[in-house]
């Protein structure tokens, strides 16, 4: 096969529209998941920030990047889109797959 698909068919995170809560967002996800690698691919209007299998973000980490206080419906609002499937609270954010192809 001409590049593996598998990895990016494996692939979850959140699809978000530029700006402080999406930069802010690609920071916790680096930090509030150690043992991944968080890709980002920037396109211009917008970042998907993915990892293998599950993310997490988590509100307080968010609130520490952007200097402020953070409610995690504020970024559902920043939201395009996302891969994979999304469990909400009002402390964190997981976006996660049930099969791995």
């Amino acid at each position: 096969m001409a590049g593996d698909t598998r990895a990016s068919m494996n692939m979850t995170g959140p699809v978000m529209r530029v700006g402080d809560v999406a930069d802010a967002v690609v920071e916790a996800a680096r930090e509030d998941n150690p043992d991944k690698e968080i890709l980002v691919d920037d396109h211009i209007a917008y970042l998907r920030i993915q990892a293998d299998g599950e993310l997490i973000v988590r509100r307080e980490t968010v609130e520490q990047y952007l200097g402020r206080p953070f409610e995690m419906r504020e970024l559902e609002v920043n939201l395009s889109g996302f891969a994979g499937q999304i469990e909400t609270h009002t402390d964190y954010i997981r976006f996660y797959l049930e099969k791995k192809l």
